[in-house]
């Protein structure tokens, strides 16, 4: 009996040193130390709202959708009161009736212009002076004054001493288109040629061509740089009175 009791101690004593040795061989598993790096990304403690800043995301979402835009400087020139002044422009300025049919003008008129071609078309100066007229009707001549003859005027005006020159201008200016000017006023009259109620620029190729009847290249060049018609120009009254046979501006 004792013998068995000492065989279980002694079995005990054996597990015991056993288990010892073991634990003694088997190495003991520290903890890992954590870097200040991999501490960083370890989640703590959700913080209060108190202490969380305010995020940036929306703005910059924003931002993003609605790019900065930079203003363009005003132009110039305002191309808006430019177009403005044309139109206003091209409601005082009325356009112009060439007129060509002296049938449809007053009786008065056509009589007195039959009369003038006749008397140019003879030749003879002189048979202009009872149409010129006399005193406070008398017609408006190119540098006359009140007490001079008309008709000497015109002969010293034409390029040769029995005025034929002048009488073949006269009849060419009266072989144009025509316009009635100034109407609706006690200076309403017809006048030949169209040209002189007309801008030059506004002159179409056909209208440029009755011009040159009249003038030469260089004449109309002067004319752009005065800036409107300046050549003779025969004007008749409504009631038949011939007004005027001028040249100039």
């Amino acid at each position: 009996m004792r013998r068995n009791l000492a065989n279980r101690v002694s079995s005990v004593r054996l597990a015991t040193l056993l288990l010892a040795g073991v634990a003694a061989c088997t190495p003991i598993m520290a903890a890992p130390t954590l870097a200040l790096s991999e501490l960083q990304g370890v989640p703590g403690p959700i913080a209060s709202d108190q202490n969380t800043a305010p995020s940036d995301q929306p703005d910059q979402v924003e931002s993003e959708k609605a790019p900065l835009e930079i203003p363009m400087p005003d132009p110039l020139i305002d191309n808006a009161a430019a177009k403005d002044d044309e139109i206003g422009t091209s409601q005082i300025v009325d356009p112009v009736e060439v007129l060509t049919d002296v049938s449809k003008i007053p009786a008065p008129v056509a009589r007195m212009r039959e009369l003038i071609v006749e008397a140019a078309a003879s030749g003879d100066i002189e048979r202009l002076r009872p149409l010129l007229g006399k005193g406070p009707t008398q017609t408006q001549v190119t540098g006359v004054n009140s007490d001079e003859d008309p008709v000497a005027t015109l002969k010293g005006l034409s390029g040769d001493q029995d005025g034929v020159e002048i009488l073949a201008i006269l009849l060419d200016v009266l072989s144009t288109g025509f316009v009635l000017a100034d109407k609706g006023t006690p200076e309403e009259a017809y006048v030949w040629p169209y040209f002189a109620e007309k801008p030059l620029s506004s002159l179409t190729a056909p209208e440029k061509v009755d011009l040159f009847r009249l003038v030469t290249a260089g004449d109309f060049a002067e004319m752009e740089e005065f800036g409107s018609y300046n050549f003779y120009r025969v004007g008749i009254t409504p009631d038949g009175r011939w007004k005027f046979f001028v040249a100039g501006d």
